[in-house]
């Protein structure tokens, strides 16, 4: 029997009955990568005889009765997480030796629920691209279409479970990098609320593993399944033991409905800065029609939404002033000098970036002051709805674009071009208030690919979106395997 494409979940299952052993689970994922990954390129760095080690101890653990969440799962780890012994790059060649000397505790978490590591998954370079591609590892191909990216930045990992290597996996979201993978390749991702999930070992290399949170980053799991995502989430959530429970802790509230008939939906099928392309469109339209069968309550627009441009231009100027924190001197002054030479009521996106990057502490303190007030409208309109239901990105996975001058690249929407980074707005419609949001796969574009749509939640209530995802699964289908070689 082949376990390929089995959930974690399934393989718990027959795992605990004797029905398939870690080493048989693991061996089949290592021939599957050796014989598919020479045409994808998921896999950066494979881990295969320490995989061995790790499920000949899951067998014997087993075998002595011993429960543990993910005992003797294949798993696959984002590039950029620490674990010992293995090269974290994060697609930098000038740091393609650095190698730590511990895990991130993410990953440190799934060792301890019996997780079998089978390697690292690639990356785009410092993680900063809708694509997965560096000059240490090569480009990364989206398994249902070669010449086209399977996102990023964690597409390696998207890539690697469409690809069957692996149950599942975990990557990172700041712009989208858990949702869009996971769109482009056809599987589900979950971008956890803000804190809920510590980040310790997940870090620019060579800098120390210290307890921090990045704003608008989270970690968090990916796979093949709605249910596999909570167990998963489940493994990786809770407090950093060495912060004394400043992050959050796991006793989040149970979803709020368990039947799709009871959910209250809100659908938003356009983004005022960037169209919904057909595609996309068709797919947020067949979740409303599958809810609306159900007897949920689906409505198409709302005043209590707050102003989405607004949001998008505070997103965009809150995410530069995170990633320029770390550009060279070099480069944050040529983007400083840029912003200083905006016309003053140049209130668009371009702006916002540059204004973004050249931020002062004051500056960034004003930008949360407005992010707190959309945090507050948020907390009324999911009084009024449990989930809003809207498009990751406008389409599907785009040909490869490696043209190093993002200014310079474009977006085929429908046959029209528009700017590259702007498609990063939809997923900033989460990350920039810290709201969870589960990416699920709903079908496929008329050109075959997957398109997937986001179900963004309260804060801190994972188990909602997570939830409906599952139901939705049940009623329209999820994951389906790609034709490889």
């Amino acid at each position: 029997m082949e376990w390929t494409f089995r959930a974690a979940t399934q393989l718990a299952a027959a795992l605990r009955t004797g029905d398939v052993t870690s080493t048989e689970l693991t061996e089949e994922a290592i021939t599957r990568i050796e014989r598919e990954d020479k045409t994808i390129n998921a896999i950066c760095v494979p881990d295969f005889e320490r995989a061995r080690a790790a499920a000949r101890e899951a067998d014997a653990a087993l075998a002595r009765g011993e429960e543990r969440p993910l005992l003797g799962i294949p798993v696959t780890v984002k590039e950029s997480y620490d674990i010992a012994g293995l090269p974290t790059t994060w697609g930098n060649p000038l740091q393609a030796n650095y190698i730590p000397d511990q895990d991130a505790l993410a990953v440190a978490r799934l060792k301890a629920a019996g997780a079998v590591v089978l390697g690292k998954t690639n990356v785009p370079f410092m993680l900063g691209d809708v694509q997965s591609y560096n000059d240490i590892y090569g480009t990364t191909n989206n398994p249902w279409d070669l010449t086209r990216t399977p996102g990023g930045s964690s597409g390696g990992s998207a890539a690697a479970l469409a690809a069957g290597f692996g149950a599942l996996s975990i990557g990172s979201d700041i712009a989208g990098s858990l949702r869009t993978p996971a769109h482009f390749c056809g599987v589900y991702a979950h971008k956890p609320s803000f804190g809920l999930v510590p980040t310790r070992g997940h870090v620019p290399p060579p800098g120390p593993a210290l307890p921090s949170e990045r704003d608008l980053s989270v970690v968090g799991p990916m796979a093949r399944t709605a249910a596999d995502l909570t167990l998963l989430l489940e493994v990786m959530a809770g407090p950093d033991p060495l912060t004394q429970g400043v992050a959050y802790d796991l006793r989040l509230p149970p979803a709020r409905h368990d039947r799709l008939a009871d959910f209250r939906v809100l659908v938003l099928e356009e983004h005022p800065l960037i169209p919904t392309g057909a595609a996309v469109r068709a797919a947020v339209h067949r979740v409303a029609d599958a809810l609306s069968a159900a007897g949920a309550r689906v409505a198409y627009d709302s005043a209590l939404l707050p102003d989405q441009t607004d949001a998008a231009t505070l997103y965009q100027q809150l995410l530069l002033a995170t990633l320029a924190s770390g550009y060279p001197p070099e480069a944050y002054e040529f983007m400083r000098t840029a912003a200083e030479a905006l016309d003053p009521e140049d209130r668009g996106l371009n702006a916002a970036r540059l204004r973004g990057a050249a931020s002062s502490y004051r500056d960034w303190l004003e930008a949360n002051t407005r992010r707190e007030r959309h945090r507050h409208a948020w907390r009324a309109l999911f009084d009024e709805f449990d989930v809003v239901l809207c498009p990751i990105t406008p389409t599907p996975a785009f040909p490869h674009e490696h043209n190093p001058q993002w200014g310079e690249r474009q977006l085929d929407i429908d046959g029209t071009d528009h700017p590259y980074a702007d498609q990063l707005v939809l997923a900033g419609m989460a990350t920039m208030p810290g709201l969870p949001a589960t990416a699920i796969p709903v079908g496929r574009s008329p050109e075959g690919l997957p398109v997937g749509v986001q179900l963004i939640g309260p804060m801190l209530e994972d188990r909602t979106p997570l939830r409906l995802a599952e139901l939705l699964e049940e009623s329209i289908g999820g994951f389906q395997p790609p034709q490889l070689g």
